[in-house]
């Protein structure tokens, strides 16, 4: 069996490629991907080269943990039927490339337990599960406020307010840096965060993934105020103590999400208080990768790029 396949053969070295697939195990269903989302950070260290030592890298490496297709084989330990719609959070089982995360291909063979059923409304839009997903898990984390402050207005900072809100907060403040990004219409204030005088924010999410933040965030937190880091950081983090010190800083951080995450969140859309419309900016043919990575990546004014497998057929 073969697949299509983003491949990493190296850093900086993009290829598609058809690659052998190992034979499904026991409990390994098999998926045709219709579409798949492109991570504009940990996907880009993959492919730069600088990524932090993670378990299970090396190349040469298929990327993507954003996949939506149609399972073409179950298992019988399974309730996920043959034609059911699913989001596949990675995927493994090739012969010569590593999966990490292994989702960005035409054919996947992945974990029955890990892959969640989708309602067939959601299409190309279960893509944005695991961000959202990502978003629900920041917010949800046990003793933690809702945010009245998200930086960043990405795709993930937008699902933070989003959720925030869809989860019976008032509407935090958003700091983006990119007068387009601000121009984004919303139910809630986006603003410069270098313009914005307040200085008692209590709840702090980051999404923006950079790893000078936590100064200015300090500097605009309430005493006894949190911040929750929900970016992944290619550099390491660090802050001036004394300010932290005079404002007894507290530093959270929201991991990977999980099943209660991602059902919680189709939960939100199915009841129609989350809406992911307007996320997805860019779709490309999986052939044209290489062209696709660079929008992804380098252009300020794609937000979500995805891959339409079924171009490709």
């Amino acid at each position: 069996m073969k697949t299509n396949a983003i491949v990493f053969r190296e850093p900086g070295k993009l290829r598609v490629e058809d690659i052998d697939l190992t034979v499904p195990t026991g409990d390994e269903i098999m998926v045709e991907t219709l579409w798949s989302g492109i991570s504009s950070g940990t996907e880009r260290m993959l492919l730069e080269g600088t990524m932090p030592p993670f378990p299970g890298m090396g190349y040469p490496l298929v990327p993507g943990y954003e996949s939506v297709g149609r399972v073409t084989r179950s298992v019988p330990q399974s309730d996920i039927e043959a034609g059911t719609l699913v989001f596949v959070p990675g995927a493994r089982g090739y012969v010569d490339a590593r999966g990490l995360f292994g989702a960005t291909a035409s054919h996947l063979i992945a974990d029955a337990s890990k892959v969640v059923p989708l309602p067939e409304s959601l299409g190309e839009q279960g893509t944005l599960l695991a961000l959202a997903a990502t978003a629900h898990h920041a917010l949800a984390l046990a003793g933690t406020k809702l945010p009245d402050l998200v930086i960043g207005h990405g795709v993930l900072g937008q699902l933070i307010a989003r959720t925030a809100i869809a989860l019976g907060g008032a509407a935090p403040t958003v700091w983006e840096p990119s007068a387009r990004r601000r121009e984004i219409e919303t139910g809630y204030p986006i603003v410069d965060g270098a313009k914005d005088t307040k200085t008692d924010y209590t709840s702090i999410i980051d999404a923006s993934g950079d790893p000078t933040i936590l100064d200015t965030a300090i500097a605009h937190m309430a005493r006894g105020g949190e911040i929750v880091l929900a970016g992944f950081y290619r550099d390491p983090l660090s802050f001036t103590f004394p300010a932290a010190f005079m404002r007894e800083a507290r530093f959270r951080v929201a991991a990977e999400f999980d099943r209660f995450d991602t059902d919680a969140v189709l939960a939100l859309v199915a009841d129609g208080r989350l809406s992911l419309d307007g996320l997805i900016s860019h779709r490309a043919n999986p052939q044209h990768a290489k062209d696709a990575y660079d929008t992804a990546f380098n252009d300020p004014d794609c937000l979500k790029m995805i891959l339409d497998w079924r171009t490709c057929s």
